[in-house]
């Protein structure tokens, strides 16, 4: 009898000693704020400024109702590619371990579907708006271009053969966070792409590369061990840092080039008091973590960039 009672107190051996974790807090709307990624938000606002400085100065109007569609467009595909990146990455277990903020999938207090379906919402926004620049234009070819943008959103990180695995990553940025973007912007307003979209672009472009830059770099280790072939896993630490540096260099580079036509260009080199910062962190920083605030400053020096040219085209 008495054995039997030890045996009904201690339990289970098998559970003996076990913890059960406690369960996951609730998400709350600052979760879903930081899951948008704020701080990349500034890459979807500098090729809208740059290109609706070019289309007045080289139209001399500014198409307001327009140029606020373009923004909606880029704010739109920008946090829905965030939160694309959030799904697939989260799925695939890339983010198990990452050092930067936790994302809404890998941390599983939001259900795969959901995250999934956020996505598709702003991917659904930017095409409405999308729509309405067709219809006010009657440019419709632009339809084209915007599904190609939202695919482009989605296969970053999406499908089984993501090219945001494949070390192409800063093609895709430098197209559509740079190039189309600007070059988009400028067409829909004045329906010319003037030297100013195409060197303006190029520049948003390659600041949003830094950005990127910075984050692969930031998670190097994490992605060689799950097998996330970014650029940097490639080509390793020490080249990520040059590259990085290099994409901030000929971005300001082409904002003294553009001075030569526009003297207030010279002013974009203010940018830099948030750039150079952020190179010597990129250079400096000794725990992987650092790079979020580099990230985080790169991001603003591509909207003082953007600003001082807009300010450029138009004075």
């Amino acid at each position: 009898m008495a054995k039997k009672k030890n045996r009904g107190v201690s339990g289970n051996p098998a559970k003996r000693g076990s913890v059960v974790a406690p369960p996951p807090p609730p998400v709350t709307p600052r979760d879903w704020i930081q899951a948008a990624r704020l701080r990349t938000l500034p890459l979807a606002i500098s090729p809208v400024l740059i290109g609706t400085g070019a289309a007045i100065f080289v139209g001399d109007l500014f198409h307001w109702v327009i140029a606020l569609a373009c923004l909606a467009v880029s704010v739109s595909l920008q946090i829905g590619v965030n939160f694309a990146n959030d799904y697939s990455d989260g799925i695939r277990g890339t983010d198990a371990h990452r050092v930067g903020p936790a994302r809404l999938t890998a941390s599983g207090r939001v259900a795969p579907r959901t995250v999934m379906l956020v996505a598709f919402a702003f991917f659904a926004v930017a095409a409405i708006a999308g729509l309405a620049i067709a219809i006010r234009t009657q440019q419709w070819w632009l339809l084209l271009v915007g599904a190609a943008c939202i695919v482009a959103a989605w296969f970053y990180t999406g499908g089984k053969r993501p090219y945001g695995y494949n070390a192409l990553g800063e093609v895709f940025v430098f197209v559509f966070f740079g190039l189309v973007a600007t070059l988009g912007t400028t067409w829909v307003q004045a329906q010319a792409l003037p030297q100013e979209a195409w060197f303006g672009g190029i520049g948003a472009g390659l600041l949003a590369c830094a950005v990127l830059a910075a984050n692969n770099l930031r998670d190097i280790d994490q992605d060689r061990r799950v097998g996330k072939r970014t650029l940097s896993v490639l080509i390793g630490r020490r080249a990520t840092q040059i590259l990085y540096t290099a994409f901030v260099v000929l971005a300001f580079a082409i904002s003294w080039f553009l001075a030569l036509f526009h003297p207030i260009a010279w002013l974009a080199s203010l940018a830099l008091l948030a750039g150079l910062p952020a190179i010597l962190i990129v250079w400096l920083y000794r725990h992987p973590r650092e790079l979020v605030t580099a990230l985080g400053l790169t991001s603003l020096t591509s909207l003082g960039y953007a600003a001082f040219l807009f300010w450029a085209f138009v004075g």
